[in-house]
């Protein structure tokens, strides 16, 4: 038997293809909000960095009713670095709504969230967004699509995936590509055909796997997941059993379901929805909540490996507990021992007092987390990235990433030459053949995972901002040798005062700077990169010495070049193994290890 009433899908796509737009969409027209509500663009992404970064970080559900029938919808990131999320809520849903932009077609990460979906054996059904595109090649992305899922070995049966059309942001879908619509009333239609009801066993052992945690002020953690088995109600006695395996005896105080955007408080649900319970101190994602007689836990949620590390310390500069609320490295384990509550692809470990090293999917992933840190008052030292290898059959093996490049024809020689430089070997070439061709190609390389670290602003620079990049972890192999990082030096500062206009139009021959004038410094803090391949100690302090014959207007006429200021993604792309990030609420600066000139070792000039 199915539960009719009820529909669980999950939105899937590479990043900026337009999933929580078409969420958007979807809300409005199931009337969630009142019509004259001003609603604001991507509102299931909540978090102020998703606005900012156009990106879903956290996958989100919300539900809407059409027809009689209620549809939970899970928004999930697009991004590789966030597969975590991925896994944990492909768990939840029955089918999967593969959403590819009508232009761009299938990108690396529709690689990786349809791979997982297929493994689940959930049914695709494919909408292609973006249809107003002047460039759009929809037979072409089509095709693409079909290559992917061969690639993926999917099966007949997933190969006859049902297609929609749409336009999300005037909330427009059909069926053909030449139909009229004013809605997306196609596409509720085709969720409701095609997307199949959950199976029921009411009489059945409650099991519910619990694959998010969020928090309410009045009632505590709350464990988000779907009933798979069973019914439940307001105080019920559960168990629940826990990565040991040692069932934990408990009882619920609320039960909530979702519509819209909000949680509805009700007495009982049962199986087939996605619920959230209160009154479960200490769970975790991936625990099951089952009967107390009779337990029965869920197999748990995997999630593919950490690749990157970084090691978080305190903050030991002369500026350290200037502009942080948290500094102490208590306040730092306790921030990352609440972030592994949420985070499934995190792993932290504790084993230094006073530094922790964290392990995740990707830089981005990272450096969101020390992001959020930061806003939330906290301040730390970072280390440089550092890919985390593995020994296999007696060999150190290290991850590799799949790397697919969209560049001008111009540019595919210093690309091609800069990914070779990192150990990148090409795979594929083919030039890009939309709208009658744009002179654009599509390389892909296998790389290992340290080759990017570092990479992503190169590129934007050599293909002056036109290149698109995007990986994909793809395995290990046998360690590849040495690789250089940074082939530059740092101007470093070699005393502490505020940076002066007249030291820095001096300096600026020699490199880069990453400060402008007034900034206040410390012996040890980078402030520009050096154009050779040592470091230098300079006087960014130093004033224009007075004499009578000085003009009252000589400084008026100086004209500094405008410093590149580096944001937290950059800077951690930047530095070397010698080198750390401080991040604070108010400022990202680069540091040496050793402030102290006379103890750091010289480099050759």
């Amino acid at each position: 038997m199915r539960r009719e009433d009820i529909r669980n899908i999950a939105i899937i796509a590479h990043v900026d293809h337009g999933k929580t737009t078409l969420v958007d969409g979807m809300l409005k027209q199931a009337g969630i909000f009142r019509l004259n509500q001003q609603v604001r663009e991507r509102v299931m992404d909540s978090i102020d960095l998703e606005r900012e970064k156009g990106i879903t970080i956290m996958a989100k559900n919300t539900a809407v009713e059409y027809n009689g029938v209620k549809i939970n919808i899970v928004d999930t990131p697009g991004h590789a670095d966030f597969g975590g999320e991925v896994e944990r809520t492909l768990k939840m849903v029955d089918g999967v709504l593969l959403l590819v932009d009508a232009s761009e077609g299938p990108l690396p990460q529709t690689r990786f969230v349809l791979k997982k979906a297929l493994e689940l054996k959930l049914p695709p059904v494919l909408v292609i967004n973006k249809i107003d595109r002047a460039d759009a090649r929809i037979q072409g992305v089509l095709n693409e699509v079909y290559d992917l899922f061969i690639d993926l070995d999917a099966t007949e049966e997933q190969l006859q995936f049902p297609i929609v059309y749409t336009n999300a942001k005037a909330g427009i879908a059909k069926l053909n590509i030449d139909d009229d619509s004013e809605n997306l009333k196609p596409l509720f239609d085709f969720i409701l055909k095609t997307v199949p009801a959950p199976e029921i066993n009411k009489d059945g052992v409650l099991q519910l796997l619990v694959t998010n945690i969020d928090y309410n002020d009045y009632v505590g953690r709350l464990a988000i997941g779907r009933i798979f088995s069973g019914a439940i109600k307001v105080g019920d006695n559960v168990a629940v059993i826990n990565s040991k395996g040692n069932p934990v005896r408990t009882k619920i105080t609320s039960v909530y379901t979702f519509q819209g955007l909000e949680k509805i408080e009700a007495k009982e649900t049962s199986v087939g929805d996605i619920v959230a319970l209160a009154g479960i101190e200490g769970i975790n994602i991936g625990d099951t909540i089952t009967d107390v007689e009779r337990p029965m836990p869920l197999p748990r949620i995997k999630v593919d490996e950490p690749t990157i590390s970084m090691v978080f310390s305190v903050n030991t500069s002369p500026f350290a507990g200037k502009e942080g609320r948290f500094v102490t490295s208590r306040n730092i384990r306790e921030r990352l021992e609440k972030e592994l509550l949420y985070n499934v692809s995190i792993k932290v470990d504790f084993d230094n007092a006073d530094s922790f090293k964290v392990m995740g999917r990707g830089e981005l992933q990272l450096a969101i987390l020390i992001e959020m840190m930061r806003r939330e008052g906290y301040e730390l030292s970072v280390s440089m990235p550092e890919t985390i290898t593995k020994e296999i059959n007696g060999a150190l093996h290290e991850p590799m990433e799949l790397l697919i490049i969209d560049v001008p024809e111009e540019f595919v020689g210093v690309v091609t030459q800069q990914v070779g430089m990192r150990k990148g070997k090409m795979q594929k070439m083919q030039s890009d053949h939309r709208s009658g061709g744009h002179g654009r190609v599509r390389l892909e390389f296998r790389i290992p995972s340290r080759g990017l670290i570092g990479f992503r602003s190169h590129f934007l620079t050599d293909t002056k901002g036109t290149g698109l990049l995007n990986h994909l972890f793809d395995g290990y192999e046998p360690w590849h040798g040495p690789m250089s990082k940074r082939q530059t030096g740092a101007l470093v500062a070699d005393r502490p005062g505020k940076s002066t206009t007249y030291a820095l139009y001096h300096l600026q021959p020699r490199g880069t700077l990453f400060i402008k004038e007034g900034t206040s410094v410390y012996e040890g803090m980078i402030i520009g990169e050096n154009s050779r391949d040592n470091d230098l100690d300079v006087n960014v302090t130093k004033e224009k010495k007075l004499t009578n014959m000085r003009a009252a207007s000589a400084d008026d006429t100086i004209q500094l070049i405008p410093p590149r200021m580096l944001n937290l993604e950059q800077a951690l792309e930047f530095i070397k193994e010698d080198e750390l990030v401080e991040a604070t609420p108010q400022s990202i600066r680069l540091r040496k290890r050793v402030l102290e000139a006379n103890k750091r070792p010289k480099t050759k000039v």
